[in-house]
């Protein structure tokens, strides 16, 4: 396959290296280069499907050094394909402003849409998902945490937060000091081989991860308030 030139943001699997579309495999056989946060994580995805690629770090530290490179390389014709760790590119990484630039500049920007840990811990959390509000991950310390969630209390939607594992039980407890004890699911490992999900109250989940941090990437939701059913007419 013959890629037209220009930008091309390629979700990536967040855990089974099958879980990768054919547009996918096809962009980064035929890339010029493939910029990811980590080409080490990046070439055993490649090395996992038998392609050979040039590749080039693009994450948060060096972000504003590259832009300018490739801009340049897009202005010349390149075929360029952005890639995450895992999932899809400018979901809580680095991204967004290359996108920005690049059409900024007139350019083309394709996506090759796939895998996200957030779309598929709504779809089997039970959770309602008519409506959602991805969150991404709240600050590490407690004060600034609460602060943050208190932003969210009165948002009518399912609540989606990505932690880690050693912050999963304080920031379990502060969301239900802030939002109170609501329903909720801990995804974890999704599409690997311990892939589990969690329900209960905040409380509940809270207490059960305070003394054994789980390991993994894990996605927290949060059914929306419940609302107070009308008073009975006298």
């Amino acid at each position: 396959m013959s890629l037209e030139p220009g930008l091309y943001v390629a979700a990536t699997p967040i855990g089974n290296l099958k879980d990768i579309t054919l547009r996918v495999l096809e962009a980064l056989q035929g890339a010029d280069v493939i910029l990811c946060e980590d080409t080490r994580v990046t070439a055993k995805l490649l090395g996992g499907h038998g392609i050979k690629a040039v590749l080039r770090p693009y994450h948060d530290h060096n972000a504003a050094q590259m832009r300018p490179e490739v801009l340049e390389r897009l202005q010349d014709g390149a075929r360029i394909v952005l890639v995450s760790d895992a999932g899809t590119p400018l979901i809580s990484d680095p991204g967004y402003k290359l996108v920005r630039a690049v059409r900024d500049a007139g350019l083309p920007v394709f996506t090759l849409p796939g895998p996200s840990a957030m779309v598929a811990a709504l779809s089997i959390a039970g959770a309602p998902t008519d409506r959602f509000l991805f969150a991404g991950f709240l600050p590490p310390k407690s004060g600034a945490r609460q602060s943050a969630l208190r932003e969210l209390v009165t948002i009518d939607a399912t609540l989606v937060f990505y932690e880690s594992g050693p912050r999963l039980a304080a920031s379990l407890a502060d969301m239900a000091a802030v939002l109170g004890d609501r329903r909720a699911a801990v995804a974890r490992e999704l599409t690997k081989l311990h892939e589990e999900v969690v329900e209960g109250g905040l409380a509940e989940l809270a207490a059960r991860y305070a003394d054994t941090p789980p390991k993994g990437e894990i996605v927290v939701v949060v059914h929306p308030p419940e609302v107070a059913a009308p008073a009975a007419a006298d």
